[in-house]
């Protein structure tokens, strides 16, 4: 009768559930859904569940995005692992960059292709000018705030020195923290001059081992069954669905392919927002040659 039992259930075979994290985080586009916490903590609890498991496995694949989501990830992951005392493994595929590599922190070993995008230790922000454009064109700018920076930064005002380093001092305090915890959990396998490591330089995955950023070169089925043996089951762990087929999110995600509720067609900004955002998640792909 065991061939008829699921083999996640079988305890003949050893079952290291594998959950995916994969885009930008915390930034959504219509076909390319966002990685947020809301997003994933059904499925990590789902994993870090199954019964006698020696390890969970993600397989990350991300450029980064968002800090807080990013933080808010790892935090799970940790005290999930420490809840279920599982083992993590963290493979890297084409990036783990970023707040990508924040969360590939989060894993106990972190194993990555020799040709993976591993680091980008910084942090990053960027608008646009267009105050000269629409002066050009005959458009006067009227903004009405109270508060003497609530309109900081407005893209169709001329820059603010002062607001500039307002944000470069926000900036600095989240790099420090993104340092902290590289440190915390990376310890002394860092093998190079903080300068290189924390400047926000990113490296293939055979360079990250070297500099002490990963643990290893590989990949997930070939280290997992070197590890386990050839009949380790590795099911993907994925959301779960409701009764109508559709997948269920956590608190405070929209079931709009797993988008936030401001980022769907019909909502705010419409096509020509979503259309940007396509643009700007593909520029940050794009910044590590991907």
């Amino acid at each position: 009768m065991l061939r008829f039992v699921p083999q996640r259930f079988r305890r003949d075979r050893p079952v290291v559930p594998v959950v995916r994290l994969t885009g930008i985080i915390g930034f959504s586009t219509p076909l390319r859904p966002g990685l947020t916490l809301a997003g994933i903590a059904r499925t990590l609890d789902r994993a870090f569940a199954i019964k006698n498991a020696p390890a969970v496995a993600l397989s990350i694949n991300s450029p980064g995005g968002s800090p807080v989501q990013s933080h808010l990830i790892f935090r799970r992951i940790r005290e999930l692992a420490a809840e279920y005392k599982r083992h993590v493994i963290g493979f890297v595929e084409d990036a783990g960059a970023s707040g990508g590599y924040m969360i590939a922190c989060a894993a106990d070993e972190i194993i990555a292709d020799p040709h993976s995008i591993v680091g980008s230790i910084g942090v990053v922000g960027g608008s646009f000018g267009f105050d000269k454009l629409i002066g050009k064109i005959g458009i006067e700018r009227r903004l009405y705030t109270s508060g003497e920076h609530k309109a900081m930064l407005d893209p169709f005002l001329p820059e603010n020195p002062d607001d500039v380093e307002r944000l470069k001092t926000l900036q600095r305090g989240i790099h420090e923290d993104f340092i902290a915890l590289v440190k915390s959990r990376r310890g002394g396998k860092l093998n190079g001059p903080e300068s290189d490591l924390f400047s926000g330089e990113y490296w293939t995955g055979r360079r990250a081992l070297e500099l002490g950023l990963i643990d290893a070169i590989g990949d997930l089925r070939t280290v997992l069954r070197e590890r386990f043996g050839d009949r380790v089951v590795t099911p993907l762990i994925s959301a779960e669905r409701g009764l109508l087929g559709r997948r269920i999110y956590g608190v405070g995600h929209s079931a709009m392919v797993g988008m936030p509720l401001h980022a769907g067609f019909g909502l705010q900004g419409g096509l020509a927002e979503d259309l940007i955002s396509a643009l700007e998640a593909r520029a940050i792909w794009a910044r590590f040659g991907l």
